[in-house]
């Protein structure tokens, strides 16, 4: 059999939450069926290209499709007329996009339908592409992979797609992701918040994040609450972001908040290892990676109440209603009252068993070899 893979987002140095979706996918999917073979699509020259042997070929198609109009003109000529060309027998896209033009079967997977709920925090053309192209691309798949519960009613919800040709297949947690000795903790914090204790948000700065309420519930905390406790934001500013510089600017512990740009893996897998806590605030998260990741630290997790996040958090985490910055800080006061945390990180370890990438590989494996 060959199956053409979406492998756009797999950029060596520069992955985010659909980028490691793609890598640890097919990696495992190309293990699994070596007697298959894997063509393996890009917009752009990468380096390093990752090697997986010798039944997968790496094809840059062109335009680079990183605007509406290249997006369209990457999946409906380029894409349409490569796999035609090649008589592939499958096509893997796990950045949630197709190929309106094609034939041949196509597998999806959905992160989110964010642009639905929040339609304003999408530029305009994006959105206008997305309004009309997802829930096209969404009917024409053969199946669809969600990253969570929440995102499979969403889609059923919202489209009236059958619940039969719609998975979840989960994400899982990158294996750098794991506890830390004190010594080593204590080391990183000096680095990160001169030695004291943090709580870690992950990800990036745009409204749907909800970062003005989790800067005022830290004030809130902060001034009910005598403690070195630091509050680090890590993560790209993407739009939007007025708001939380006003609102960081105006913090009287604007001091003790800090911001850190994009790390690589290694670099965030010990900042996560190392906090006190993380919190994810947002409004909806499709999965909620950091939340994840924190399991898999052994660190507490504080999440808003909202779309995935408590399917991804499990019963060990706190949960508050992200409107309401005093909720926020109720939650952090919450836990930093507690004397020990060991309960909480013992349901995380219970909880965290049922995201890896191994059983989303498996997942979608049964399904391919049902094509």
């Amino acid at each position: 059999m060959k199956i053409a893979f979406n492998a756009r987002f797999i950029q060596p140095g520069k992955m985010e939450g659909i980028g490691w979706y793609s890598y640890e996918l097919v990696k495992r999917l190309i293990r699994q069926f070596p007697q298959h073979e894997f063509i393996l699509l890009h917009d752009r020259r990468i380096h390093p290209k990752p090697e997986w042997g010798p039944t997968v070929q790496w094809h840059i198609l062109r335009p680079p499709a990183r605007h509406p109009l290249l997006w369209w003109i990457w999946f409906e000529w380029s894409v349409k007329k490569f796999l035609k060309k090649n008589q592939v027998d499958l096509f893997i896209s796990p950045d949630g996009y197709a190929c309106l033009g094609t034939g041949v079967p196509q597998y999806l997977v959905c992160h989110d339908l964010a642009y639905l709920h929040y339609p304003k925090q999408v530029a305009f053309f994006v959105r206008k592409y997305y309004q009309y192209f997802v829930p096209k691309q969404l009917k024409k798949a053969k199946l669809i992979f969600a990253v969570s519960e929440a995102t499979k009613q969403d889609i059923i919800q919202q489209f009236g797609i059958s619940t039969e040709r719609i998975v979840v297949a989960f994400n899982g947690c990158k294996e750098e992701f794991k506890p830390l000795s004190e010594d080593k903790k204590q080391q990183i914090r000096s680095q990160v918040s001169q030695g004291a204790d943090y709580l870690l948000y992950v990800g990036a700065m745009h409204p749907r994040k909800n970062l003005v309420n989790l800067v005022k519930a830290f004030d809130l905390f902060k001034n009910a609450q005598i403690c070195d406790l630091k509050l680090v934001l890590l993560g790209r500013k993407a739009w939007m972001t007025g708001e939380l510089e006003t609102a960081l600017q105006e913090s009287p512990y604007r001091y003790e908040i800090i911001q850190i740009p994009y790390l690589d893996k290694q670099e965030l897998a010990e900042i996560t290892a190392a906090a006190w806590a993380l919190i994810l605030p947002s409004y909806l998260e499709g999965f909620g990676v950091p939340v994840l990741e924190a399991l898999y630290c052994d660190v507490p997790v504080l999440v808003s109440d909202r779309f995935s996040l408590p399917e991804v958090a499990g019963l060990g985490a706190l949960i508050f209603n992200p409107d309401d910055s005093h909720a926020i800080a109720e939650a952090i006061r919450t836990l930093f009252k507690e004397n020990d945390h060991t309960r909480r990180i013992d349901l995380g370890r219970i909880h965290r068993e049922q995201f890896n990438w191994d059983q989303t590989a498996e997942i979608i494996a049964r399904y391919i070899e049902k094509t």
